[in-house]
Formats: C-alpha cells, structure tokens, sequence
C-alpha cells in the first residue's frame, strides 16, 4: 500500500495538539452536569465565592427603635443599631477519586466516561446536601445572633412523620414562625425525605387547586405550602450524628436529628463559601498518562465550607425535642 493513512483523532482540537484533549473535556462537562442535576441545596441558600483565605464574615444588624420627636428637643440619635458577625470557615478539600487501569477503554467507551462522571458528581452533590441540611437544622436550633434578637425555632408535632395531615399543617405552623420574626414571604424553603414527602401529598390541601398551591398526584409534586417551596432528598438528616467528627471539617454540622422531620429556612438563614468550586482533573494537571500506573487517575473535587447565618429565618419541625 502506497503511503501511509492519515488518522483521525476525535479528541483533538481543530486536528492538532492532544489527541484526547476533548475527551477530558467531555468528561468534565458530564460532571458537572451530574452534581447540578442532582443537587437541591445549591440555589436555596446564599453562597460566596473568596479568592484567598479560610474563613469569610457575615457582618450582622439588629433593628433600631423609633420615638415621638418634643418640639424644641435637640434630635441625639438616641436609638441605636447592634452589631455582631457570623463566620465561616472554609474545610478541607472534599474529591471523589477514580482510577482507571487501561487509558483506551476510557477513550474508546462513552459510557464507561458517563458512569465515572455521573458517580463522582452525585457523590460530590450528595455531600454538599447533606452537609447544608444538617446546617438549616442546626440554624433552628441556634441562639440570636445579636442580643436582643431572634433564634432559630422548632414546631412540635409527634405524629409530623406519620400522619399527612399534621405534617402539613406544621408547615404552615413553620410559616407562622417566620412571619412573626418578619421574615420575608419569599425565598422560603423547606425539605422532605421521600417517605414523609409523599405521605404529605395525599392531603388534599397539597394538590387541591383551591388552594392554589400547585401540587400534583399524577406528577408526585409539591407546590408551596403556606408560601414554603417543599423538595424532596434522601439527604435530610434523621440520625443521631452527635457522635460525629471529622478534622477535615472546620464548621459545626453535627447532632441529633433522630427527632428531625424538615429543615424550613428563608434563604439568607444559611450559607456556603467557597475557595474552589467543582473541578475536574486527570492524573496531572496536563492530562499525561500515568505509564507507572498505566492508567489514569480521575479527580473531582471542590473546597468549601457551610454554616449558620441567621437563625431567627430557620425552623425545624420535629416529634420531639432533640435530647441534649
């Protein structure tokens, strides 16, 4: 055969380079589109990006009085505004790490990309929720901020995980809460396990249309309930995790949640900050082929940190009160 075949590389970039450069890349999108398909926390909750650093401040404010003005009275500013702060620490940096042993059977086989990349972020996503539940939780357990404020509360209902019809009129108690703290209508959310959320949807204020809440039975969706956005995650916290300790973390997340039926926040009761969102790498940071190895080493990871920020705008609804 006169001369040679001029071969056709899929992965490269405008026919140069790497000849796999756009397999990593693939792999990276899939990724990310694994942890923001999974992921119900990510949008619920105020989140800050830093540069540098390892802990970020939440300046925070009280409310200020008002009195009747005597005609011929030097205006002071007698009233007054208090002060305090919420910190944040960034933990460890949290990965899913996978190797895999022959490089051509991850070029070659889509799929095999799919799975890794669908694994690595639903546990990465996994983690993020579970984390952020816990905290909500904690919020509604939490004492003010500054003195004089509010904390966080519970609503009591022992038969809330059981029965239907008390669990959703504990959300509208949960809202009640809130109002009275004057926390703002919207932005209010709420989360359910699986058990608890379908078990809510058979009352008929769920999925009524006279309620105007927007549930649906054939869909197996909440709307809002009393102005509460409900979802639904394997990922609320209902064990006794007072136990727990890890070193890598620098944030309180840990407690007894036996008692734990749904987290309720406004959105700026909790918060996230970040140093490295989701990132994807593959053996070294140029993408080589690991010959010692022979193989590659896929990475996913991020490196953030979550805690309380106003716990007057969170409430738990719970059996029973969490044993100390």
């Amino acid at each position: 055969m006169a001369g040679e075949m001029t071969v056709t590389h899929p992965g490269q970039i405008d026919g140069a380079g790497a000849d796999d450069a756009l397999f990593l890349k693939q792999y990276s999108g899939e990724i990310l589109t694994a942890f923001e398909d999974t992921n119900v926390m990510q949008d619920l909750h105020i989140v800050r990006e830093i540069m540098k650093g390892k802990v970020t401040q939440f300046p925070a404010t009280w409310k200020t009085g008002a009195a009747y003005h005597t005609p011929g009275n030097r205006v002071t500013g007698a009233q007054t505004v208090k002060h305090n702060e919420r910190l944040l620490y960034i933990d460890d940096v949290l990965l899913s790490d996978i190797f895999v042993a022959e490089l051509d059977e991850l070029r070659q086989e889509d799929d095999y990309r799919a799975i890794y990349a669908e694994q690595q972020g639903r546990a990465l996503s996994k983690a993020f929720d579970q984390k952020t539940m816990q905290v909500a939780v904690l919020a509604a357990r939490a004492s003010a901020t500054v003195s004089g404020g509010y904390g966080g509360a519970s609503v009591t209902a022992a038969n809330a995980k059981t029965d239907g019809v008390v669990l959703v009129d504990s959300f509208f108690s949960a809202a009640q809460v809130l109002d009275e703290k004057d926390i703002p209508d919207e932005d209010r959310f709420g989360t359910l396990r699986p058990a608890q959320f379908y078990l809510a949807l058979k009352d008929d204020r769920v999925v009524n249309g006279d309620y105007d809440i927007g549930g649906s039975l054939r869909k197996g969706t909440w709307g809002e309930v009393a102005g509460i956005t409900v979802r639904k995650s394997n990922n609320v916290p209902q064990t006794d995790m007072s136990a727990v300790s890890e070193t890598a973390e620098n944030n309180p997340y840990y407690g007894d949640f036996q008692n734990t039926v749904a987290p309720v926040w406004h959105k700026s009761a909790i918060g996230t900050v970040k140093r490295m969102g989701l990132k994807v790498q593959k053996t070294a940071d140029d993408g080589d082929f690991a010959v010692e190895y022979q193989g590659v080493l896929l990475v996913a990871k991020y490196n953030q940190g979550h805690g309380i920020l106003r716990p007057e705008a969170a409430t738990e609804i719970q059996i029973a009160a969490p044993v100390n």
